[in-house]
């Protein structure tokens, strides 16, 4: 697929302030959502103003994916997952080699890069076997993350995966969840590892009790907000 036809989506500059070795520093920071792949895996490709980006989920089409950072002008200095399904870790190598940059992720997931029944691709006859090189770095959920000049909380939501984790950025007004939670839906749980009731525990121990304006990224599909699911969103019904 030439990269002129990807479906991109660029959010505005969003301002924001983290603290960075003790000093506050005014930021802004850009969302590019990227669906990718046959069945349309949201990258997310967070970038600050000096062009630093972070890649999350690089799932598919590599080649085009690094056309698109190339054409943006961005620099990029990490890869994140939120788990590691195939659908999510693809384009994973590619963009790891072309960018010389490390890829960090949850570390009960680690097995997954190489194991295509644990990543889920060996479920399916008509995919190939997704195999990853591993990863050079793991994520401590509840600390803060500093990679270069992003800082970042993660937050360990397992339930569609043992090692899913979310990423929140801007003073928590910005959550990249995955496949945890969906614009009026959440995450299918008949995987490796999937746990229905942990799932929800997770959305809600973890996600609702961010603020309700707090934007919402998923894995699939488009954005929406904590309020909006609280509200709305049938499969989160007592919560």
């Amino acid at each position: 697929m030439d990269i002129d036809l990807l479906d991109v989506h660029i959010y505005p500059d969003l301002k924001t302030k983290s603290s960075i070795i003790g000093k506050e520093v005014n930021k802004l920071l850009n969302i590019r959502r990227i669906p990718l792949g046959p069945i349309q895996t949201n990258c997310y490709i967070v970038s600050n103003k000096e062009k630093e980006c972070l890649i999350i989920d690089p799932g598919e089409q590599g080649h085009d994916l690094i056309k698109q950072i190339k054409n943006a002008n961005l620099k990029p200095i990490a890869i994140l997952l939120t788990h590691a399904h195939f659908d999510h870790i693809g384009a994973v190598d590619d963009v790891r080699k072309e960018f010389a940059v490390d890829m960090y992720m949850h570390k009960k997931e680690s097995a997954w890069l190489s194991d295509p029944q644990l990543n889920g691709s060996g479920k399916y006859a008509q995919l190939p076997d997704y195999v990853v090189a591993p990863a050079e770095h793991f994520l401590a959920p509840g600390e803060a993350q500093v990679i270069g000049n992003f800082t970042f909380d993660v937050l360990h939501t397992p339930g569609h995966s043992p090692g899913s984790i979310s990423f929140l950025f801007d003073n928590k007004q910005i959550a990249i969840v995955g496949d945890t939670l969906f614009k009026r839906s959440i995450g299918r749980t008949d995987l490796a590892g999937g746990n229905s009731q942990l799932l929800l525990e997770s959305i809600h121990k973890q996600l609702l009790s961010l603020d309700e304006e707090t934007m919402v990224y998923p894995g699939h599909d488009e954005p929406t907000t904590i309020g909006a699911e609280i509200d709305g969103n049938p499969f989160l019904n007592g919560f």
